[in-house]
């Protein structure tokens, strides 16, 4: 799939100018409605692997409010996303909780305006009151749509390093959030860093996968 580059003012203008409508039933107002937000739930295909927490396959509603969220800059999807992500993740989690978004190529927040995980995060650890930390930068500008599997898990495994800034806390739960499930390549190496690094507790949130 193409990267499609926007003019990163529009989308901004857009969002105050103009009502958004549910991508679910065409309801003005809201860019999902309670209705739609509650159904993707109700109706989601689960992801059975140990920690993984995955709102749903890349399908229907949930498949356009992805494309539109990361390829057309529509930043008012990131908390209707985060609502879903709240929903689908264990209510017990300790409140100590960091929620840890995988970076985000420099190339693709230029084009897109914003990084969309740091901005799902951010509104996840709002409704949760959990802290949000950028604890893995980018090691290199590595692009990974349209690799092969292999090349995926080659690239993925020299792409994040430690944030020097920040101290692992070995007591708290990370939340390693990221976008799409395809491979695993990605969230499983940030997940082995943190690991090395002395994380103990660590989950995975995503907002959808694809097979």
């Amino acid at each position: 799939m193409p990267f499609i580059v926007k003019n990163t003012t529009y989308p901004s203008l857009a969002d105050l100018l103009f009502p958004h409508s549910c991508r679910g039933c065409g309801l003005t107002g809201e860019a999902l409605c309670e209705c739609c937000k509650n159904n993707i739930v109700r109706n989601r295909e689960d992801f059975k692997k140990s920690n993984m927490y995955v709102v749903s396959r890349r399908d229907g509603i949930l498949n356009q409010l992805v494309q539109d969220y990361k390829y057309h800059s529509i930043r008012a999807l990131a908390r209707p996303l985060a609502e879903l992500l709240d929903q689908v993740l264990p209510k017990n989690l300790p409140k100590n909780s960091i929620v840890v978004p995988l970076p985000t190529a420099t190339n693709h927040i230029r084009n897109r305006g914003f990084d969309h995980t740091y901005l799902l995060a951010k509104n996840l650890g709002k409704i949760r009151k959990f802290k949000v930390e950028k604890i893995l930068v980018r090691n290199k500008n590595t692009v990974q749509v349209g690799s092969t599997k292999k090349e995926r898990f080659t690239q993925a495994t020299k792409a994040y390093i430690l944030n020097p800034k920040i101290k692992i806390q070995k007591d708290a739960t990370y939340i390693l959030l990221d976008d799409v499930y395809t491979t695993g390549a990605s969230i499983n190496a940030a997940k082995n860093l943190l690991k090395s690094a002395g994380a103990k507790n660590i989950k995975i949130a995503l907002l959808a996968y694809s097979n």
